[in-house]
């Protein structure tokens, strides 16, 4: 019984122990990951219902705002998301939200930025030019106050992913684990939540997607291991989906309802090369503009990631 106590205590993800078997805390992460991720997102539910309640609509019984304000509040919503979980970061595990990867360096984050818009450009251009994208001009009537403001949205949003898996899974694993084993449970922990979006897709496009998002994630851990914080990656994430769905009006991981957005495009066909209902980003075209982007920075940090430790 002891035992059987000592393992629960070990694995529980509301303390800060980590002197245990690597197997062990590898375990504990990833229940850490879970918990985060499901309690700050209840947290983020509550409050989206309790806004409609203030406001006089009932969600429980349809009362709802229109699409563009309830894509506003779930996206805004995500601060909150973000919030929560440096209360918990700080409450259980007792470290500095500066060791979940939010240090000065905030400079790296328009880094990331920039590395983001350059990926997604040469990956839709080549696409573009392949045939696989239509370039139809520019939409006549634009909302520039929904574009702008979802400029701000995806600043949450892609913080909010970046926060657990950059953040809290490899700012954890890196000090007890390999670097090859963070970047692999990290890469995992970011792909298995965007699965439930590939549904209905074939085969080909859902391997395409899953390796697409296991560079995009090498990446993201890769320049926080050169950064030493989660900025730049949270930069890049933001301009990326930013970019791709409020700018380009183009599928964004598998989500193709209708967007506000300044270009109008379209997929030709449903092929490897577009990606089909997913978009882009389950495209063959994006899987070797990411793997020599993550080629490169291997080869640039291949130094920093032997001391990462």
């Amino acid at each position: 019984m002891s035992k059987v106590k000592e393992f629960t205590k070990n694995i529980s993800p509301f303390n800060n122990r980590t002197e245990m078997p690597v197997i062990l805390y590898i375990i504990k992460v990833i229940i850490i990951f879970w918990v985060f991720k499901f309690g700050s997102e209840l947290v983020g539910e509550v409050l989206a219902i309790a806004v409609h309640f203030a406001c006089g609509k009932n969600p429980l019984e349809g009362e709802l705002f229109d699409d563009n304000t309830i894509m506003l509040i779930t996206y805004l919503g995500y601060s909150v998301v973000i919030a929560v979980i440096m209360i918990l970061w700080k409450l259980f595990q007792k470290k500095t939200i500066a060791e979940l990867g939010f240090t000065r360096k905030f400079g790296s984050y328009f880094v990331g930025a920039v590395a983001g818009t350059i990926l997604l450009a040469v990956s839709i251009i080549v696409a573009v030019l392949a045939g696989a994208f239509m370039f139809n001009g520019i939409f006549a009537n634009i909302d520039v106050k929904m574009v702008s403001m979802m400029a701000l949205c995806f600043v949450f949003q892609g913080a909010m992913e970046e926060v657990l898996c950059r953040g809290v899974v490899q700012q954890l694993l890196i000090k007890k684990a390999s670097v090859p084993v963070t970047l692999g449970v990290t890469a995992a922990l970011f792909t298995i939540p965007h699965l439930g979006n590939m549904a209905g897709g074939s085969p080909a496009i859902i391997v395409v997607a899953i390796v697409n998002l296991v560079l995009i994630s090498l990446i993201f851990s890769l320049l926080t291991i050169r950064f030493k914080s989660i900025w730049a990656a949270c930069g890049l994430h933001s301009a990326w989906n930013y970019i791709l769905y409020s700018i380009l009006g183009l599928n964004l991981s598998g989500k193709d309802e209708r967007v506000n957005a300044v270009f109008d495009m379209s997929s030709s066909g449903s092929n490897i090369l577009n990606g089909a209902d997913y978009g882009i980003e389950a495209s063959i075209i994006t899987t070797v503009v990411l793997a020599v982007a993550a080629g490169i920075l291997i080869v640039l940090l291949k130094d920093k990631i032997k001391v990462a430790k």
